[in-house]
């Protein structure tokens, strides 16, 4: 087996592990990244309307501050105060190393980055560089890695973190290539795989995008607010958000049944046309399934769309050839004075909702075409999604988890809470990778002698075996998963999942007894699913001041609760600061 050295790997390619590598070669410290495909991941396959990037305000004169923006991080409730303190005191610096690196974020001739308010944001701190943000970051941060000569390992699956007394001391991998194994001795890990994508079959997350989750919980690390998911409406075919604009031009709502006869099933809720469009306009910037709105708001919309695909068993589709429920024509008066309003001020109060989108906004259309469907003339086939993890492993201040030397960034960090800024995860991931990569760097880890680490993988893959119907296996894990624990959830049937789920890993096993890339996606998918699932059996009621966390113990998934750290205060005195800071950066 290859054997390399490193201070610290990464694992992921995306936007966070890209940063990450960068920041741990700008500290100086021997760093190496690890990924099972640098094509891959959601950070650079992924994207929506306006894909947002937020950060503190920088533009106009509405006062803001880091105190401000961290209590808005922190009002999103199952918070921890210091997670959402450093969010915000390093959004800036970790904009403008983008900014500097290439990202195109617009601003006005003063160069001011003007903003735009986005969901649970009370000022105008979301910016965009397009639908695509998250890919031009990856792009530009991957450039910058290269550019610093970090080493890059392509085509390997991490399959375990290895651990000596309770310390992280490398991580084992599987070449997909070659199907032989490799091992990486170091000190510290980061985990910056993304959220854990493969637990669902409706998911908004790219084709191949599994995640990860499962390395950190079988290490042993702590998990907190499994239970909280962002879901929304999305295309099947591709994966990707139909926020938006897509909504907001009042396309059709079909479903389809076995026969073929379509049902525009909005009228079976709604008194009429015009209160069923309406509420389909929210859906545009009301995207993420929200309780609150479910019962008389928006999220009505995505209820209906799960009765239709998954209680009634037929495909459901936006249509944006013709105007909704026959009308040749629409009166636009007859809409909510705020949609009205807004379209009437975009001057698309004409036409059929393709032609109103062309003219609010050519790139939704553009971006289809470009991955092979043309929606002004064939259905665009959605479901209700997963499309982002607000859990994730649980980190302190520095993103360091319950694990010594193993830390967690980006999607994959369950720094989010209940609910969130829009667009506050891209730069969550900065500022995590950032900080872990700012401790690493202060705190030398000391590598465990070459002997010891051989010790220490020997014979852990001595007996492999060969299974077979793993994909298949894989893809009804998903669909159990989607059908009763997702924006839906059926108590007595996540309790027959989750038992379900148990059987399946026993009989799968969780060691190193296979040199097949998809077993250990699958084992990761069930794993996780059964921290998912207990999490969510477990959560009767969330409280904003307590945070759920889940450990794996010898008895499986156990949930506690515990306070969430509060905002910390802080009366700096800024000699005191600088004196610190010029000796040793004595800031940890």
């Amino acid at each position: 087996m290859k054997i390399y050295s490193y201070d610290a790997i990464v694992i992921g390619s995306g936007a966070a592990g890209y940063n990450a590598i960068c920041r741990l070669k700008q500290e100086g410290v021997n760093a190496a990244l690890i990924t099972e495909g640098v094509s891959c991941g959601t950070s650079r396959n992924t994207g929506s309307d306006k894909q947002t990037y937020y950060k503190l305000g920088l533009g106009g004169d509405a006062p803001d501050s880091v105190a401000k923006m961290a209590q808005n991080l922190f009002d999103g409730g199952c918070v921890d105060g210091d997670n959402a303190l450093c969010e915000a005191a390093l959004s800036v610096r970790c904009f403008m190393h983008l900014c500097e690196l290439g990202v195109a974020f617009p601003t006005n001739r003063y160069g001011e980055y003007v903003g735009y308010k986005t969901d649970h944001d009370p000022y105008a701190r979301a910016t965009s560089a397009g639908p695509l943000t998250s890919k031009f970051m990856t792009e530009a941060l991957q450039k910058e890695a290269a550019r610093l000569g970090a080493d890059i390992f392509d085509g390997l699956l991490a399959v375990e973190i290895l651990k000596k007394d309770d310390t992280v001391c490398g991580v084992l991998c599987l070449d997909k290539n070659s199907g032989e194994f490799a091992a990486f001795r170091c000190g510290d890990v980061m985990l910056c795989t993304g959220g854990p994508a493969g637990i669902y079959a409706d998911s908004v997350y790219p084709v191949g995008h599994t995640g990860s989750t499962a390395l950190a919980l079988l290490a042993g690390a702590k998990a907190q607010n499994l239970a909280f998911w962002q879901y929304g409406l999305a295309s099947v075919s591709p994966h990707w958000n139909v926020s938006g604009s897509y909504m907001q031009v009042l396309p059709r709502l079909v479903s389809l049944d076995a026969d073929g006869t379509e049902h525009e099933f909005l009228l079976e809720h709604y008194p009429d046309e015009y209160t069923a469009l309406s509420t389909l306009f929210l859906k545009g910037y009301q995207w993420p399934f929200d309780p609150q709105k479910a019962e008389n708001g928006s999220s009505v919309i995505d209820l209906l769309v799960y009765r239709e695909r998954v209680t009634l068993g037929r495909k459901v589709y936006l249509d944006f050839t013709k105007n909704p429920f026959g009308l040749e024509e629409i009166e636009y008066n007859k809409l909510s004075a705020e949609t009205f309003g807004y379209l009437k001020n975009a001057e698309v109060t004409f036409g059929t909702p393709i032609q109103r989108l062309e003219k609010m906004n050519a790139p939704a259309i553009r971006l289809y075409r470009s991955k092979g469907v043309d929606i002004s003339r064939e259905y665009l086939e959605i479901a209700l999604c997963a499309q982002h993890h607000n859990g994730g492993i649980a980190v302190d201040m520095w993103w360091q988890s319950s694990v010594k030397g193993l830390f967690a960034a980006g999607e994959c960090a369950g720094t989010h809470g209940i609910s969130r800024p829009g667009g506050s995860a891209l730069n969550a991931g900065q500022v995590g990778s950032l900080r872990a990569a700012q401790y690493i760097a202060a705190h030398p880890s000391h590598l465990i002698s070459i002997g010891e680490f051989e010790a220490l993988i020997n014979g852990k893959t001595d007996e492999l075996r060969v299974f077979s119907s793993l994909d298949e296996l894989t893809a009804k894990a998903q669909r159990r998963m989607s059908a009763c624990a997702a924006a839906v959830r059926d108590k007595t049937a996540m309790q027959a999942a989750l038992a379900q789920v148990k059987e399946e890993l026993d009989s799968l096993g969780c060691g190193i007894c296979s040199a097949q890339p998809q077993y250990y996606k699958l084992r990761d998918i069930l794993v996780t699913q059964s921290a998912v699932l207990t999490a969510m059996l477990d959560a009767e009621k969330s409280d904003p001041t307590k945070v759920q966390e889940t450990q794996l113990t010898k008895a499986g998934f156990v949930c506690s609760l515990r306070n969430v750290r509060p905002l910390p205060e802080n009366n700096d005195f800024f000699e005191n600061i600088w004196r610190g800071y010029r000796q040793n950066k004595n800031i940890f």
